[in-house]
């Protein structure tokens, strides 16, 4: 009878959607498991992919003047590995120099603060701080290199890597358009147009904003060591270069390199008048950086409020570190160019139905004659 037959194939409907459900745990588990397996893969390509999104605009700013993609690629690379070298050359022989005088001499500079602050003499006495800074010294070689073989084996691993993050830039780049035609082709065709233009404006956002907030850390860090040669503070190139780096963090970035250098200062010159020049250079600097070099090197980019900063930062630097950090903010301001979109084809939607009920709820025209 009909029934028998519909109850006697429950059972088997039943056991197929379990094996089906059965199979996509199965499926999402080692999906998960090799995510995990291969992050660091992972992560250097994402770190390729965020650069090659980056230097994009650049290239697309030679293609729309004749120049074929590949050439137009060539060239932005070789800029870009042109500058990267001159800025190594000229800044690491100096830095590892004086960042080796400054471990040398760091237990010096600490006896010499102590004669001049009895507080500072007090508190060093109490905690045994000399004492820990010289063992901390001494252990610092060990710790950083692990000898030769650890030395070696730390080198070729960040040459490997480097090698790794190159080729996928250079591979993403060529191959962007064709990337974002990918992508686009996942929406539902009557979405594309839509998703296309968003796509352009996040490139286009997130290539600005990184490379603007490269050139504002090379302004500080410029604009810095300008100082500090100028004063006469030793080791003005390593406190140059903790200046740029540490700008390139959102929210908090300047302020911390500030109170680093400030503190080198104090520890290797005089209270007055160097230290106090370099505090209140760093509280000037901050202001013109925030109201005059960023919004005029940034005036293109999307302007994110400062819980929106914070928050983005400290999800990037949770997930993958200083990396994440940089990468939270443009990616945070391309996520709102979607919102933004989205927002607004709502309320066109909104709009257009208000227009339309309107409409309908109209008396009819009378009839003439």
């Amino acid at each position: 009878m009909p029934g028998s037959r519909g109850t006697g194939a429950h059972p088997g409907v039943m056991f197929r959607w379990g094996l089906y459900g059965g199979l996509g745990v199965l499926a999402v588990a080692a999906t998960t498991l090799a995510v995990y397996t291969a992050r660091a893969v992972l992560v250097r390509v994402l770190i390729a992919l965020f650069i090659a999104v980056a230097l994009d605009p650049a290239v697309n700013m030679l293609t729309r003047r004749g120049m074929r993609r590949s050439l137009a690629v060539l060239v932005i690379f070789v800029i870009a590995a042109g500058l990267t070298a001159v800025f190594l050359v000229s800044v690491i022989p100096a830095l590892v120099h004086q960042f080796q005088e400054l471990i040398r001499d760091f237990p010096g500079y600490v006896a010499s603060l102590s004669d001049r602050s009895t507080r500072f003499r007090q508190l060093t006495d109490r905690y045994h701080v000399t004492a820990k800074v010289q063992a901390l010294i001494a252990s610092l070689p060990g710790r950083l290199g692990g000898g030769v073989l650890g030395f070696t084996r730390r080198l070729f691993g960040a040459l490997f890597n480097t090698l790794t993050v190159v080729v996928f830039v250079i591979y993403f780049m060529v191959d962007m358009p064709r990337l974002r035609q990918n992508v686009i082709r996942l929406f539902p065709k009557a979405r594309r147009p839509q998703a296309s233009r968003i796509a352009d404006v996040m490139v286009d956002k997130v290539g600005s904003y990184t490379v603007g907030n490269l050139l504002i850390s090379l302004v500080a860090g410029l604009a810095s060591f300008a100082v500090f040669a100028t004063l006469g503070v030793p080791f003005s190139v390593p406190l140059a270069f903790v200046v740029a780096v540490c700008d390139l963090i959102p929210t908090i970035g300047a302020t911390l390199g500030a109170v680093i250098c400030v503190a080198a200062a104090l520890l290797t010159t005089e209270l007055w008048p160097t230290t106090v020049v370099v505090a209140i250079f760093f509280v000037l600097y901050q202001q013109v950086e925030n109201y005059w070099i960023a919004p005029r090197i940034l005036r293109s980019t999307i302007s994110l409020s400062a819980p929106a900063v914070l928050l983005s930062g400290l999800i990037g630097g949770t997930a993958l570190g200083l990396i994440g950090a940089l990468m939270a903010i443009p990616i945070a301001a391309g996520l709102k160019v979607v919102l933004g979109e989205r927002l607004q084809a709502r309320d066109s939607a909104d709009a257009d139905t208000d227009v339309d009920a309107d409409a309908d709820l109209s008396p009819p025209a009378a009839a003439g004659g």
